[in-house]
């Protein structure tokens, strides 16, 4: 039977045997857990997503959100999987059990969540985005505020949301214009107007906890004047109760390209004078908290848009196996000879092979970014814990960005596998390129990341945590050295590497510089490079296990999986890292026409 939404083999590949996640059940905080139940509850994810959550995908895209008479209808469909994934304890895996969590490591909480949230994301939306609500509550609410929300968050039995962007500010945060009043009680009054809000509104869950960014009237201009507010839908009561109808209210939805099944919502607070909420955290200090929940946010990106991917991939294979359309290339010449798969065809084979080493190179991304998240808090020494942290901090930007980028890209290469029929909604390729699109501007545009990672990560703890990742990167080369079939793409590596590093002491210097525009003219391409070296990196480690494992008569089963490993390597470093040495190329040139040019000129 085809593989679908993600490869089953090439996760316990990733998880086992490149980051050997079964390794933290030797720390206290995971030793109730075993390789065996890990791979138990991956299967059963995937199971319940194919069984619950994929029928409603192209179900709950035609359906859509509709909005009438001020209320936010959300697609049929979707409740039944939603109270399904509550029962089975899907919405917070990683949180602690007291909590209402499962106590998961993050690494097996993504790679569970690459079945949920890859079947259908716009489905996921209303099921997992209590738990940053959650997670920003319990870093930084009083007891009570933990008493009260935590567990209900956790298990969905409430949902959240994030109600940030404003339609003057955008994504300029400083400029909001939300304003909180003091109450006598303790209590906020609020007033003013949130735009683009996931998942908004609905009545999926009897109760809607926004985290609310405002200013206190008096409070400093700009970012250091922000405050972070609790502010439910209905009010909760000091006893957890729930109470009478907060002055928050949906009012309109948008008609979006895609995730059509998502409620994103305009809402507007204190439209009566009476929308009340709690302070979350000092005063003040809002933007401290929305941003590690922001974070936590940008992971979930990373791997949504590169399971999109994953799934598109994965139904082009399936086609190209059997659509079978024109002669193969040595019978072109014979009008008698039979027509074969598609798969045959060398143009179909190299769109197929490009997407299968990004999906992979993706994955290992993505799961190790998390592993770097278990690390920072299970490591022996403070020194490794900090270490994991802050290389987790240096790739989460790149991990957002890069994954949008390119996991939309293989969406795109999908539909061109399947030719016309790609471009019909008779297959479900051109919804996952509609809903992938999303990616890349949410939670911080593709220019922000770049902005972040160029003025603030490169230069963390003096440029010593990008030159952890560097070598990093370089001891994967140095270990695939060791097998003479990958010499080659190795050292092609190694240059790679090199190349990336000198261009980010370039652009690092032009970013102190008089110059500083140019540098952040070229900061997405520069994050791109470092993206497909990343890419490089993980697909290089990949081949390197498969080598060792091909050496040691790996069984008979096996030797397609890791042969495929091998090809995917050497198809990524040979066919796209050669495009990426130009890109650093034109870093390292800094060309300036995009700030020199005139407005008048565009």
């Amino acid at each position: 039977m085809a593989e679908q939404i993600a490869d089953r083999r090439d996760i316990e590949f990733v998880l086992f045997d490149q980051l050997k996640a079964d390794e933290l059940c030797e720390v206290e905080k995971f030793r109730d857990f075993n390789k065996r139940t890990f791979t138990m509850l991956i299967n059963e994810a995937r199971k319940f997503a194919i069984k619950e959550i994929l029928p409603t995908y192209q179900q709950g895209d035609r359906e859509g959100v509709r909005f009438e008479n001020g209320k936010v209808m959300i697609p049929e469909c979707y409740r039944r999987p939603f109270n399904l994934l509550r029962e089975a304890e899907f919405t917070s895996m990683a949180e602690a059990p007291e909590h209402g969590g499962q106590g998961l490591p993050e690494t097996i909480a993504t790679a569970v969540a690459e079945y949920l949230v890859g079947t259908n994301f716009a489905l996921a939306t209303y099921s997992f985005l209590g738990h940053g609500t959650g997670k920003m509550i319990e870093l930084f609410g009083t007891k009570k505020q933990k008493q009260i929300y935590l567990k209900k968050l956790y298990t969905a039995e409430w949902s959240g949301t994030m109600l940030l962007t404003e339609p003057n500010a955008g994504s300029d945060v400083g400029l909001l214009e939300t304003s909180a009043k003091r109450n006598d009680d303790g209590t906020f009054t609020l007033t003013g107007n949130k735009i683009f809000i996931t998942s908004g509104d609905h009545d999926l869950t009897e109760n809607i906890i926004h985290p609310v960014l405002a200013r206190i009237q008096g409070a400093p201009k700009g970012t250091k004047g922000v405050s972070l507010f609790i502010v439910p839908k209905y009010w909760v009561n000091e006893d957890g109760s729930i109470g009478e109808e907060n002055d928050i209210v949906c009012t309109g939805i948008e008609e979006k390209m895609g995730i059509h099944g998502s409620a994103t919502c305009s809402m507007a607070l204190g439209s009566k004078g009476k929308c009340r909420g709690m302070i979350l955290g000092e005063e003040n200090k809002g933007m401290k908290a929305m941003f590690h929940m922001m974070n936590e946010a940008r992971l979930g990106v990373g791997l949504q848009s590169f399971a999109h991917a994953s799934n598109a991939y994965l139904y082009a294979l399936n086609y190209a196996r059997q659509r079978v359309q024109g002669r193969a290339l040595e019978d072109a010449l014979d009008h008698g000879a039979p027509s074969v798969a598609i798969i045959n065809h060398p143009d179909v084979r190299r769109m197929l092979l490009e997407m299968k080493s990004h999906v992979e190179g993706m994955r290992s991304f993505t799961y190790y970014t998390a592993n770097c998240f278990d690390k920072a808090v299970t490591s022996k020494t403070k020194e490794q814990r900090d270490k994991n942290k802050m290389l987790s901090e240096l790739l989460t930007p790149v991990l957002k960005t890069y994954n949008s980028q390119r996991g939309f890209d293989m969406c795109v290469k999908a539909i061109q596998v399947y030719g016309g029929a790609g471009y019909t909604k008779d297959y479900p390729i051109e919804q996952l390129a509609r809903d992938c699109k999303i990616a890349s501007i949410y939670e911080g545009t593709d220019g922000i990341q770049a902005m972040d990672l160029l003025a603030r990560k490169l230069g963390m703890n003096k440029g010593l945590v990008f030159l952890n990742f560097i070598n990093e990167a370089m001891a994967a080369v140095t270990k695939a050295k060791e097998f003479e079939p990958l010499k080659k793409i190795a050292y092609r590596t190694e240059q790679l590497i090199q190349k990336l590093a000198d261009s980010a002491m370039h652009i690092g210097r032009t970013a102190m510089s008089a110059k500083f525009k140019i540098a952040f003219a070229h900061s997405v391409p520069f994050l791109e490079a470092m993206g497909d070296t990343i890419m490089a990196w993980m697909l290089l480690w990949r081949a390197s296990i498969a080598s060792e494992k091909l050496g040691n008569n790996a069984p008979k089963k096996e030797l397609a999986f890791l042969e495929g490993q091998i090809k995917s390597a050497d198809f990524f470093i040979n066919n796209i890292t050669p495009i990426t040495m130009g890109r650093i190329d034109s870093i390292m040139a800094s060309g300036d026409a995009a700030i020199t040019i005139d407005d008048d000129s565009f």
